[in-house]
């Protein structure tokens, strides 16, 4: 079994401006594949990300999904936060989710998205769209399983 949680980065939802939608709709798609997983975290952008994963990690979750927080004004912070936090970098994970949306959206090229690993924690930024929500769970379905395998010690 899978434990995942979900860390959404909004000033706005935390402010209650709109109420959050990409990250219920990663739990639900985290949910179908089989995962354990709490309703989504909501915190503002910057340091308070960085708590959330810092916990998660602490919690033994293997996998931390972010939204939000990514593009380049100057609030948004989560790739900056997760990046002091990660063990190492798996580039190609941020890659093929940016490469995965930028047809569809141009302006994905423009998310500073990382993905990494964090202790034995696989932590994967995302867009805070409903649309890169979902792009990033079509990357992440056919990888999923075998990354936390591999973070557990399997083989390959």
């Amino acid at each position: 079994m899978i434990r995942a949680r979900v860390v959404v980065a909004s000033n706005r939802a935390v402010a209650g401006v709109y109420a959050d939608t990409s990250g219920p709709l990663l739990v639900a798609g985290l949910r179908e594949w089989g995962c354990t997983v709490d309703d989504p975290v909501v915190v503002p952008d910057g340091e308070p990300v960085g708590l959330a994963i810092r916990q998660a990690v602490a919690d033994a979750v293997d996998v931390v999904l972010t939204s939000g927080g990514t593009g380049i004004t100057p609030t948004d912070r989560t790739p900056d936060v997760t990046r002091a936090l990660l063990d190492y970098e798996i580039p190609g994970i941020a890659e093929a989710i940016r490469a995965h949306s930028r047809d569809k959206v141009p302006t994905a090229a423009l998310s500073r998205a990382v993905a990494g690993v964090a202790g034995r924690t696989l932590v994967v930024n995302l867009p805070g769209s409903t649309g890169g929500a979902r792009d990033g769970l079509a990357v992440l379905g056919p990888i999923l399983t075998h990354a936390v395998e591999q973070l557990r010690g399997g083989d390959h």
